[in-house]
Parts: C-alpha cells; sequence; structure tokens
C-alpha cells in the first residue's frame, strides 16, 4: 500500500465512526482526528512519507511490531502506547481499518460514561 493510499484507507474509516472529527491543532501539515477532544490518530508526512500514527494496547503494540516491518513505535508520541504505519509494505486495508477502529476505540473506553457515543451496542451503526 502506498502513502497515499495508506492515509486515504484511515481517513475512509474515520468517517465512519461516530463523533470522530478532524483538526489540524499544529498545522496544515498534520490531520489530527479526536473524538471528545482526545486524539485518537494522526497523519503526516512530515518524516519524508506518508504515516498513519494511532494508538495501540502496550502488548497490541509490541506484537505489531514484531510482526510488521511496517509497523515502529510512534512518532513524536509515547512509545509504549502509540504505533507508526508505513507505507509500501505488506500491511493491507483491512489490518489498517482495524488498527484505525482499535485506536477510537481504546480512546473512547477511557471517555467518562456521559461522554461515550458509542457502545458495544450501538458500534457499527450509522448514528452519530
Amino acid at each position: 500500500m502506498n502513502g497515499d493510499t495508506l492515509q486515504q484507507c484511515a481517513r475512509d474509516r474515520v468517517e465512519e465512526l461516530p463523533g470522530a472529527g478532524l483538526e489540524h491543532p499544529f498545522g496544515p501539515e498534520w490531520e489530527v482526528f479526536k473524538v471528545r477532544n482526545r486524539v485518537f490518530m494522526l497523519l503526516t508526512a512530515v518524516t519524508g512519507e506518508p504515516i498513519v500514527i494511532v494508538k495501540a494496547a502496550p502488548h497490541d503494540g509490541e506484537a505489531l511490531r514484531e510482526q510488521h516491518d511496517d509497523i515502529t513505535p510512534g512518532y513524536h508520541m509515547n512509545k509504549r502506547q502509540w504505533i507508526t504505519l508505513h507505507p509500501g509494505g505488506s500491511l493491507q486495508k483491512q489490518i489498517v481499518e482495524e488498527l484505525v477502529t482499535e485506536s477510537y476505540l481504546l480512546v473512547v473506553e477511557n471517555l467518562p460514561k456521559a461522554q461515550r457515543r458509542v457502545g458495544p451496542v450501538t458500534f457499527g451503526r450509522n448514528g452519530r
């Protein structure tokens, strides 16, 4: 998957996530995706290639980095809780979509209950 396809795949998945929004708090070269003012994904090309940065449970992030050469510790983020997806290798659309979804859910589950927009029953429905 090339860099533009990688980032577009991630963007397309975000469009399906309830309450997710795009901001540019670090300037136009950073796309920051949030749910309830909490970051769950960043897109940038400041490294010289288009990358996707998502949150991951520490044990999952470690396993993913061991399994995929195109997954590294989070660029400019906590290296235990964030991972970076790089273009050009073996990452398939399905895994990118799953990692974006998992990042979103990790953030949502840590929101105060009153702020959660989705739960196990409503996730996946097209109600925002």
